[in-house]
């Protein structure tokens, strides 16, 4: 993948005119060519915002597999899914004359995903990885079923892509229901308008992309659905990570952090560890509000150095992995230098482990925050009040929400647990490993909503902490607190709590606010891989 200015392009060529044309029409271009997408190029790629180029050189390597595939065929070779059958069939083959029927229905048989259809931008984003890895010229597909792809990006049309159903070791059941849709079956959108497939592809002005032999096999059998989910989840889970340690830091100044854990961090930890020894003892200093006056911390203030630097690496990890699977070939059969060969890539184990390590990690994220929130509301170690109830004043405070912040950290552990090691024999025990990509990415999801609202219940509970404690902090400790002051006056009396806490979750979790808090105290490798500031 690469994204190209008009300054950039080669001249004379197919792609460097595709992309000219697009800076003529007033957007971006991004190349597709076999190579790593990376996080700017996946944001894009999602949301439409530029036009997709395919690159010529690489679309020559896949005429080039497609020709040695086909000569493979003319010789006799009995090859698996394209003149046999699939799974516990592959010992039958059609006849010549079913052959072409086999393929067409191919995807139809395939096209069983259930649930609520994926959102449009992740849909789009699969339909380019399938492109990507197509591109990398060893599936044996034809140029066409690439072209085909890449049309319907650039059309704005997406099949409707029902995400049950895959057990992670090529999505076919998911990705059926795209081959389906370039053939005309099952149902897309078009400008946020649900149709019939065949009906959409007329609106869009494009034609019915038949399949046939491999290019049937080559649309359903690949992750790209599975990498499309993972890589924008965990894009997802590294703006929640920026979000609780903008609010970590918030509630560590109300509790009066003492400095001393983030400088031994700077010295004596890990690499990762020191860097966030040196963020924290900048950001604390920037938040204007002195230390408590005790002799030590607990540890929910006094570890955030190791907690915090544990989840990045675990988070950056998933996305290097992420990012280097949306070029990954993982079809089967493939072609290697003109000779087919049966292939076992297809699973995706090393970005399953990689999601669930990660999830793990912000599992212990919520555990830290979880405890901050207890210990700012039980008033015993902080020099706070309890349930920050102000002296005179009659309420009854924040002890009763801890229950809710027990309850998300609970919610979040629950969904943390491993899903990749379950059994699974399927296909004749043709199929008999799995790793269930798509549920893992599910659970990391659903964890990541958990998150988000811990860490408007953690910025809430030190936003009255710092108003008890008569301070307004600033840096990015005072950009937290204005946040939550935006959506909710302070807290003089009881009130209901829960529209508040949704709202300023929706809030700290928008690329916006993500952004400004990056800026404010960034982290420039995590954020640049990420592209954390382009995402406002």
């Amino acid at each position: 993948m690469s994204e190209l200015s008009s300054s950039e392009i080669p001249e004379g060529t197919s792609t460097g005119l595709a992309v000219l044309e697009a800076v003529a029409a007033g957007v971006g271009a991004v190349v597709l060519d076999g190579k790593p997408l990376h996080f700017t190029a996946i944001r894009r790629l999602s949301t439409g915002a530029d036009a997709v180029v395919i690159d010529e050189g690489a679309l020559a390597a896949v005429a080039a597999a497609r020709a040695a595939f086909e000569e493979a065929l003319a010789s006799g070779a009995i090859v698996y899914g394209a003149n046999t059958g699939v799974g516990a069939m592959k010992d039958w083959t059609p006849s010549p004359q079913d052959l072409a029927r086999f393929n067409a229905d191919l995807v139809i048989a395939h096209s069983f995903g259930v649930g609520t259809p994926l959102p449009v931008t992740v849909t789009r984003l699969a339909m380019a990885i399938r492109a990507n890895t197509m591109l990398a010229g060893h599936t044996g597909s034809t140029p066409g079923l690439v072209r085909q792809l890449v049309a319907w990006l650039n059309a704005g049309l997406t099949p409707l892509l029902r995400p049950i159903g895959s057990l992670g070791t090529g999505d076919i059941g998911l990705m059926g229901q795209v081959g389906a849709a370039l053939a005309g079956e099952g149902e897309a959108m078009l400008a946020g308008v649900r149709l019939p497939a065949s009906e959409a592809i007329a609106r869009a002005g494009l034609t019915i992309h038949e399949c046939g032999v491999k290019d049937s096999l080559a649309a359903l059998s690949s992750n790209a659905a599975g990498v499309a989910l993972a890589a924008s989840a965990i894009g997802r889970a590294a703006g929640t990570l920026r979000t609780l340690m903008a609010t970590g830091l918030a509630a560590a100044s109300a509790a009066g952090s003492l400095p001393a854990p983030a400088l031994a961090a700077t010295v004596l930890g890990t690499p990762r560890q020191a860097e966030i020894g040196r963020w924290l003892d900048t950001a604390r200093t920037e938040s204007a509000i002195p230390p408590g006056d005790r002799i030590h911390d607990p540890l929910s203030l006094r570890m955030m150095p190791q907690v915090f630097a544990a989840a990045i690496d675990a988070v950056e990890a998933a996305g290097r992995v992420a990012v280097a699977d949306t070029a990954r070939n993982d079809d089967n059969p493939v072609l290697i230098g003109g000779t087919i060969l049966s292939s076992g890539g297809s699973m995706p184990l090393d970005l399953t482990l990689a999601i669930e390590g990660a999830a793990l990690a912000l599992a212990h994220l919520a555990r830290n925050a979880m405890n901050r929130c207890i210990l700012l509301v039980n008033g015993r170690l902080v020099n706070l009040p309890v349930n920050l109830v102000a002296p005179g004043a009659t309420m009854t405070g924040f002890g009763p929400v801890l229950k809710l912040a027990g309850e998300l950290f609970a919610r979040v552990r629950h969904l943390t647990m491993p899903v990749s090691t379950e059994p699974v024999v399927v296909a004749d025990g043709l199929e008999d490993e799995a790793t269930f990509l798509p549920l893992a990415v599910e659970n990391l999801s659903r964890a990541l909503d958990a998150l988000d609202l811990l860490a408007a219940l953690e910025a809430l509970i030190a936003a009255a902490a710092l108003d008890v404690a008569g301070l307004r902090p600033e840096g990015l400790a005072g950009r937290v607190y204005t946040a939550v002051r935006r959506l909710a006056a302070p807290h003089d009396r009881d009130r209901q709590l829960s529209q508040e806490i949704e709202a300023i979750a929706a809030d700290l979790a928008s690329p916006a606010r993500i952004a400004e808090f990056g800026k404010t105290s960034p982290l420039p490798d995590f954020d640049g891989f990420f592209a954390i500031f382009d995402s406002a």
